[in-house]
């Protein structure tokens, strides 16, 4: 479920973006809500800022890391953080390290920083003309080495060593790159092996519409595949079915009430999680 809301979030703020809304107080907020709306998080005020002091505790040691800023100081520290990412005398890559050591440092939400402010890198590396697409998830690599991710930034917040941070971040950046590369062959195989199977399955002219939709939204409610997809409602809920008896799709949390079902197409998210 956790995937499918940051998934969710990250469409939705790219929509809003594509409209022309900058990254802003009102959208981070907004992804926020979405990515807590349900599950782990969803009793931490989901869409609103902190109200009370946060720490950064490392709970194996049980030692406090760093001391966030306050909540009566954050509306000025967020406005001078939307203020530096707009900021062109700083290079692109270099000012989205610099916000995401920022932004870690204000913390600004109960829980979630660190989903948020991951997010914030694809969302500014995205804008700033350096991929193509919001669709580089730097989130492993910083998860594999998080101790000196870790460590690096707390020297910056500590003694101000910004040199270290950023080699750390524009390394982290290029291996993700290049496992990114590693992702896409991957997903053409698989893209080219799923289209026989699934004409083989669904015996329909339908058969590669419905693999577009799905390689282009591996986690989706059934209603959304019904009415986005293209393919008459009708065929679209006896697509969805057998895909699902056939092992194709799995249904992560089953249809209740006015509630769709919804469905993973587990093949392509364990070659987009390695």
């Amino acid at each position: 479920m956790e995937v499918y809301l940051y998934h969710d979030a990250m469409r939705q703020v790219q929509s809003a973006i594509e409209d022309g809304t900058p990254i802003s107080d009102w959208l981070i907020r907004s992804a926020h809500k979405i990515l807590l709306g349900y599950g782990r998080g969803a009793n931490q005020s989901p869409g609103q800022y902190k109200d009370e002091q946060n720490y950064l505790v490392d709970r194996a040691q049980r030692q406090i890391l760093f001391i966030p800023i306050s909540p009566e100081h954050l509306p000025v520290g967020m406005e001078k953080l939307f203020s530096f990412m707009e900021n062109e005398k700083y290079e692109a890559l270099i000012r989205t390290a610099m916000t995401h050591i920022e932004f870690e440092a204000l913390h600004p939400f109960k829980d979630g920083n660190g989903r948020i402010g991951r997010m914030l890198i694809t969302l500014m590396l995205w804008k700033l003309g350096k991929i193509s697409a919001p669709h580089i998830y730097i989130s492993g690599y910083l998860e594999q080495r998080r101790d000196e991710y870790v460590e690096r930034m707390r020297e910056v917040l500590k003694s101000g060593e910004w040199t270290e941070w950023i080699v750390f971040f524009l390394d982290a950046l290029e291996k993700q790159a290049q496992h990114n590369l590693q992702i896409a062959e991957d997903i053409a195989k698989l893209y080219d092996q799923m289209k026989e199977e699934f004409r083989n399955v669904l015996s329909s002219k339908w058969s590669t519409v419905a693999l577009d939709f799905i390689f282009g939204q591996p986690i989706f409610w059934n209603n959304q595949f019904t009415s986005k997809s293209g393919i008459p409602k009708p065929t679209a809920i006896k697509i969805a079915k057998a895909l699902a008896e056939n092992d194709l799709l799995t249904n992560i949390q089953p249809a209740s009430g006015r509630r769709a079902a919804l469905y993973v197409f587990e093949p392509l998210m364990e070659i987009v999680r390695a």
